[in-house]
């Protein structure tokens, strides 16, 4: 019976779930992070590597671990109604109405309006036309993901990519040393650094993405549950470390960045100005396929996966190809609105997300300790679910009295001023209901 996948194989599937993860998001967020952080870059890396990097490791890992067939079977522990809400929310998030979008008018704002010199709904609409068009070529033949994401789409990017890495780290602008950090980084760069690794939402992806690399991995002849376990977290380590290596190298191309170009409005803007430094007009062109490949190949990941996943949810009774074609027409439709509501809208229901998704993947990492009882799952989760609503009215885009009240209150919880307030009791509930469970089994 096979045990491990080739090395060829491995390497295409690494690829795929990195092309699949790596989108504009994590390109611009990394940049502008070092610019803000100057000479404090290390720090803010730290912490950005932290949630960017360590917690989509983990949540790959967690369905991997747990044997799950899906993020559905995952978060069924807690119970069934739970298991449909977290899992229909997930996807719905990362999938048709913020992500998918996002990918859309990212690619448009970043790589294609500075082209054009304007930001014009009608070349909105005509880009993220032919944005979708082509995502559904793709995403349309899901039995060939690994050809297209792992062997093409994500190859391309890549090259693109380490051409204006290369430059910038062979001829500096500026020794980030002699930067002086913005005011929010001179205290405060690891746990700044940790918030904008936060915001990649690549634990929810990691989530999502795992059970499909699962499936390609099985497709490859693994059948045994420890095999198909131990080649997922693989692909999930390297896939991580790659993604590591380029926040590094993409935050100190950002810290180095400042005395030359300035402090940008944001991280597009940024490598914007970086590429056109050192290449021109031709640099604008290059970042524009950096962009458009990140969002393309992130886009087709996610829409595979929610097709899947709601395939799965309603029992088959629509096909994967006809939920796929309602996800891009939802999706083309929000990415019309723009960038900057989808972001505002987004944000609030992250902050809600985030708190359960990381709960739920620490309890399947560490389910051999209290043998998977649901009452442990249940608990944990539940402790954790009033403050993700907290954070969910505390981010909420409108200058409204209970948002302001929600705010102080949360301010004035443990940790609350870092966003972590479910922490702390999450951790003491699942502490007491891992000694109720293994009680209750020592004395079975």
């Amino acid at each position: 019976m096979k045990k491990w996948l080739t090395f060829k194989e491995s390497v295409l599937i690494m690829s795929m779930l990195f092309g699949m993860f790596f989108g504009a998001g994590n390109l611009i967020l990394p940049v502008y992070m070092g610019q803000l952080a100057g000479k404090n870059v290390v720090y803010a890396v730290i912490g950005f590597l932290i949630t960017g990097v360590s917690l989509p490791l983990l949540a790959v890992a967690a369905l991997g671990k747990s044997r799950s067939q899906s993020l559905y079977d995952l978060s069924s522990r807690v119970s069934k109604n739970y298991g449909k809400f977290f899992t229909t929310a997930l996807y719905l998030t990362i999938g048709p109405c913020f992500a998918i979008p996002r990918c859309a008018t990212t690619s448009y704002a970043v790589g294609v309006a500075p082209m054009l010199d304007a930001d014009n709904n009608l070349y909105l609409f005509v880009f993220s036309f032919l944005f979708f068009v082509a995502a559904a070529y793709f995403s349309l033949r899901s039995d060939k993901i690994l050809t297209y994401i792992g062997k093409i789409l994500n190859p391309i990017f890549l090259c693109f990519l380490a051409i204006i890495l290369f430059k910038a780290f062979t001829n500096p602008m500026a020794s980030f040393s002699t930067i002086e950090a913005s005011e929010s980084y001179i205290n405060n760069s690891l746990f700044n650094g940790f918030y904008e690794g936060y915001n990649t939402m690549d634990a929810l992806a990691g989530l999502a993405f795992g059970i499909v690399v699962v499936n390609v991995v099985r497709s490859h002849g693994l059948v045994d549950g420890d095999a198909v376990a131990a080649n997922t977290i693989v692909a999930g380590i390297t896939s991580c470390l790659l993604m590591g290596v380029i926040y590094v190298a993409l935050a100190f191309a950002g810290a180095n960045s400042p005395t030359t170009i300035g402090i940008c409005a944001n991280g597009g803007e940024a490598l914007s100005k970086i590429a056109t430094y050192y290449f021109g007009d031709v640099g604008t062109i290059f970042l524009a396929c950096i962009v458009t490949f990140a969002c393309l190949k992130t886009a087709v990941g996610l829409i595979i996966s929610c097709s899947e996943a709601f395939y799965e949810l309603q029992n088959h009774k629509i096909d994967k190809k006809v939920l796929a074609i309602v996800f891009l027409a939802i999706s083309f439709t929000i990415a019309n609105l723009g960038l900057n509501q989808i972001i505002n809208f987004s944000i609030p229901v992250l902050m809600f997300l985030y708190p359960l998704a990381i709960v739920l993947i620490l309890l399947a990492l560490s389910s051999n300790a209290f043998k998977k009882t649901p009452f442990v799952y249940r608990t944990t989760i539940y402790a954790a679910l009033p403050f993700a609503l907290l954070e969910l009215i505390k981010s909420l885009p409108f200058d409204i009295k209970i948002v302001k009240v929600v705010n102080n209150l949360v301010n004035a919880l443990p940790l609350g001023n870092i966003g972590l307030e479910w922490l702390l009791p999450s951790f003491v509930v699942f502490v007491i209901s891992l000694i109720y469970a293994k009680t209750f089994y020592k004395k079975k």
